[in-house]
């Protein structure tokens, strides 16, 4: 088993179970490596499932426990009626999944790996010098505006499905077709379900992290006041023409020094119609000190020489 991360230089050998599955592939020899940058553009952009077979195998010593890993992770994010029986998707009883579970597999990966996108919106290229061309199979990449990716895939059994993702305006949108009759008909669904998230919503940014706001008073501190600023990044998604109903509350924690900085003093909530939307936490910018005996000394005497100037 491979532990810790990969790295994309990293070379990935090829199994006879890896050469001989079927479906997509890019017919992978067992007497070459690739690198997983390789393998991903591979998987990415043609579905490439010996590439699948081998980084399993790469990753987990087989393709048995990677599936065990799929599984366990698909229960994390609450896939519930998801089982995976193979790693590449190719019709098996029993694997199965739902568009609601893909949709949420799909969010985890733009969430926490966006440098996906790097692979899943080529559109043309190659591998092995050239030997090998590439074409993507999600056609929206090139003719769908602010398509990110996602993925493709089809079955006798499954017909033609499609994750596609989207971004304008800062918005990011999913739309999942499953056992579309046709590879047409697919994306002209998601491009429907695309449009109208696009048309209806859009993405309200309320609080930019790091960005300050006024100073707030401190009880027994060095200083009588401290500077804080939005602990998080704070949006949400909207209905067209609410963005100006929205209404913003602060609540501020009392606050008695010592101060440290990042320290929680308070929060930012944002509601529409009686309804929170979302919140933010403010935080200290800076750290205070508690006034003592010689710093109470200083800013007397220094406040006294003030008053003689």
């Amino acid at each position: 088993m491979i532990h810790g991360k990969l790295n994309l230089t990293d070379t990935v050998s090829c199994s006879e179970n890896a050469a001989h599955m079927g479906g997509s592939q890019i017919w992978l020899d067992t007497r070459e490596t690739l690198t997983v940058d390789e393998m991903l553009k591979a998987i990415c952009v043609v579905s490439a499932n010996d590439c699948v077979v081998a980084m399993a195998e790469h990753i987990a010593g087989s393709e048995e426990a990677f599936v065990e890993m799929m599984n366990n992770k698909a229960k994390e994010l609450g896939m519930n009626d998801t089982t995976f029986k193979n790693c590449h998707g190719i019709d098996e009883d029993g694997h199965v999944t739902s568009s609601y579970d893909i949709a949420l597999m799909s969010k985890e990966l733009l969430n926490k790996h966006p440098e996906i996108t790097k692979y899943t919106t080529i559109y043309m290229d190659s591998l092995r010098d050239g030997k090998s061309e590439l074409v993507n199979t999600n056609k929206l990449i090139r003719t769908y505006k602010g398509a990110t990716g996602l993925k493709t895939g089809s079955t006798g059994l499954a017909l033609y499905n499609l994750s596609a993702s989207a971004t304008r305006d800062d918005l990011s949108l999913i739309a999942v077709i499953m056992k579309a009759p046709t590879t047409k008909i697919r994306f002209a669904e998601a491009k429907k379900l695309l449009d109208y998230g696009f048309n209806k919503f859009s993405f309200k940014q309320f609080a930019k992290k790091g960005d300050t706001l006024d100073n707030i008073e401190i009880n027994k501190g060095v200083k009588p006041t401290v500077q804080i600023e939005f602990e998080d990044n704070c949006g949400c998604l909207i209905e067209k023409g609410n963005e100006e109903k929205i209404e913003q509350e602060m609540i501020i924690t009392p606050i008695q020094a010592p101060v440290t900085k990042g320290q929680k003093v308070g929060e930012v909530k944002f509601s529409l119609d009686g309804k929170t939307l979302n919140s933010v936490n403010l935080i200290a910018s800076e750290d205070v000190d508690k006034i003592n005996g010689f710093s109470m000394s200083k800013s007397i005497i220094y406040k006294w020489i003030n008053l003689l100037r």
